[in-house]
C-alpha cells in the first residue's frame, strides 16, 4: 500500500512558478513508477509528467515540456513537480499517483489533489 498527498498548489499568475510536492508512505514507494496527472475544470484527467523508480527516467507531455521538470527523492519518499512559465491553461486540480513503468496510464495509487490556478 501507498499512501500520497499532494501540497504546494494555490493562486499564481501567469509566468510564475510553482513547486508541487507528493509525499508517499509506505515501504515499496521506491518500487513505484511515480506519475502527475491534472484535471481542469470541465475536462478529463490528463497526464503531465512521469518518473521511474529510480529518477533516471522521466516524461513530460508536450505542452509542458520545457517548463515543467519532475523530480523523485526515494530517500525522502516525495516526488515533486516544479512548474515554471505558468500559463491559465495550466489551470487544474493536479495529481500524484504510483504505478508501474511509464506510469502514464493504469496508476495503481492516487493522491487527492491539490489545485492550482493561474491567473491572466
Amino acid at each position: 500500500q501507498v499512501q500520497l498527498v499532494e501540497s504546494g498548489g494555490g493562486l499564481v499568475q501567469a509566468g510564475g512558478s510553482l513547486r508541487l510536492s507528493c509525499a508517499a508512505s509506505g515501504r515499496t514507494f521506491s518500487r513505484y513508477g511515480m506519475g502527475w496527472f491534472r484535471q481542469a475544470p470541465g475536462k478529463e484527467r490528463e497526464f503531465v509528467a512521469a518518473i521511474s523508480w529510480s529518477g533516471g527516467r522521466t516524461y513530460l507531455t508536450d505542452s509542458v515540456q520545457g517548463r515543467f521538470t519532475i523530480s523523485r527523492d526515494n530517500a525522502k519518499n516525495t516526488v515533486d513537480l516544479q512548474m515554471t512559465s505558468l500559463k491559465p491553461e495550466d489551470t487544474a486540480v493536479y495529481y500524484c499517483a504510483a504505478g508501474p513503468w511509464p506510469s502514464r496510464d493504469g496508476m495503481d495509487y492516487w493522491g487527492k489533489g491539490t489545485l492550482v490556478t493561474v491567473s491572466s
